[in-house]
This record gives C-alpha cells, structure tokens and sequence, in this order.
C-alpha cells in the first residue's frame, strides 16, 4: 500500500500493513520512492502520512480509545 507524507507529498510504500493498522503503534516503516530506486526502510508518524489522495488516515488506525467517549 502506498501513502503520501502529507507534509512533503512524497510518496511512500508501507513495509508492513500491520503496523499501519495498530492502534497502539505511533509509527510506521515505510521505504520513499524517488525515480525508480526504492529508498532504505525508515520509521514515519503516521500523524504525518495520508492516502495518495489526501484523505487523512482512520482513527481507529491511530488512537487506541478511538471509541472511548470521556
């Protein structure tokens, strides 16, 4: 799957999808593509990534009380 650095617009392939989909886990690793040349894996917040279409990331993917109402 890919996402988009919503600070730099770069695009990025996320290494394992189940760290994507951990509430519990702030980070995930991704390898950035420039030319043809997938980049080294590195760890990203996933507050700064998006969809390639700009639409933000599911909260229950970020925030493990995602249903707790205080």
């Amino acid at each position: 799957m890919y996402l988009r650095n919503a600070e730099t617009g770069d695009l990025a392939h996320v290494v394992k999808l189940s760290e994507l989909t951990d509430p519990n886990l702030a980070t995930v690793m991704v390898r950035y593509h420039a030319g043809e040349e997938a980049g080294e894996p590195m760890s990203e917040k996933k507050s700064a990534m998006a969809f390639p279409s700009g639409e933000p990331l599911p909260k229950c993917w970020q925030d493990p009380h995602y249903r707790v109402d205080f």
